[in-house]
């Protein structure tokens, strides 16, 4: 209220404001994170479950679900999506995971082998994949490697039966062709490969020039196919992809590897859709040459999975490493 002075003059009282608080001040301090709890939470994000999670941790299922909560309380953010199929990680616990794999993996390493234990030389490192690109890409990468004391053991063949052997433990990393569902494994995308339509010169010059683009695949009946298998599962992708048709034509060649495919298109053999990545240095030499550049060709993506546990050996992080930093220029 006003009042006046010793000069009979009115005013007003001004108090001093307080300075606002800090957001230190007003937030309350938040507890530090429970290892334990986190490494549950990471084992539910691989297995994919609760239940499954349990089995590799030695524990009750409602151990297991009681941890979870007690975590997802003390995040005030929920984790996972409880599904009768199992536990479906949500976006904070994909970024949860991702900070705390590679920490947790490590400290998993130390308890196993004890601090005071000898250091011993690291077991090889199991890399499985696609023959193609691991002879092409991967090999080259991983070469300087070796250098650092690291031993791969490398086997080829196709996803499902690879994917089956990293379950088993007989792999540590996987080059999957195919998208990984649940989270039993630690998956990545690895690097995308485009798929182009060659021809050696000669079967390009008695088609036609441009009659691919002009007229589809009317421009191709005929055309002897060179392909990986009889159901011509990237060629009849292409057609699909680029042209909207089913491909009917049956295979002249069948080659269970792709670079037996390109050396048969390169004599003459026909055609055949072929990763670019496989055929650079034949298109640049003109060897095969392109029979249609689409503006959308079909791409196919590469993961790499990891088998859980496989960290503990310091040498699968450094093949993984290299791998995903070589894998934008492949």
């Amino acid at each position: 209220m006003p009042h006046r002075d010793s000069n009979g003059t009115s005013s007003a009282r001004v108090r001093r404001a307080r300075p606002a608080p800090s957001p230190a001040e007003v937030a309350p301090a938040r507890a530090p994170l429970d290892l334990s709890l986190l490494r549950t939470f990471l084992a539910v994000h691989r297995s994919g479950s609760f239940t499954a999670a349990a089995r590799v941790l030695g524990l009750s299922q409602p151990t297991v679900t009681t941890q979870i909560r007690s975590l997802e309380q003390q995040l005030g953010r929920e984790l996972f999506e409880r599904r009768p199929r199992g536990a479906v990680p949500t976006s904070v616990a994909d970024e949860l995971a991702t900070q705390v794999a590679a920490p947790i993996d490590a400290l998993a390493a130390v308890a196993e082998r004890g601090p005071l234990a000898a250091e011993k030389r690291p077991d090889p490192v199991h890399l499985a994949g696609p023959a193609e690109l691991l002879c092409a890409r991967v090999l080259p990468a991983l070469a300087p490697l070796t250098d650092q004391g690291v031993r791969l053991r490398v086997t080829m063949g196709l996803t499902d039966e690879l994917l089956d052997g990293l379950r088993g433990g007989r792999f540590d990393l996987v080059i999957s062709t195919l998208r990984l569902r649940g989270r039993i494994f630690g998956a990545v995308p690895l690097a995308d490969e485009e798929f182009v339509l060659v021809a050696s010169p000669e079967w390009a010059e008695r088609i036609g020039p441009r009659r691919v683009a002009a007229e589809g695949p009317a421009a191709l009946r005929g055309v002897p196919i060179v392909a990986y298998a009889d159901d011509l599962p990237i060629a009849r992708r292409y057609w699909w992809h680029v042209f909207g048709e089913r491909l009917t034509e049956q295979p002249a060649i069948t080659v269970p590897d792709l670079r037996g495919v390109l050396a048969a298109v390169a004599a003459g053999a026909g055609i055949s859709v072929l990763p670019r990545y496989l055929c650079l240095d034949a298109l640049a030499a003109g060897a095969v040459v392109p029979l249609l550049l689409p503006e959308d060709p079909p791409i196919n993506t590469g993961y790499l999975a990891q088998r859980p546990g496989a960290a503990a050996n310091p040498h699968v992080l450094l093949v993984r490493d290299r791998m995903l930093r070589s894998a934008p220029s492949w």
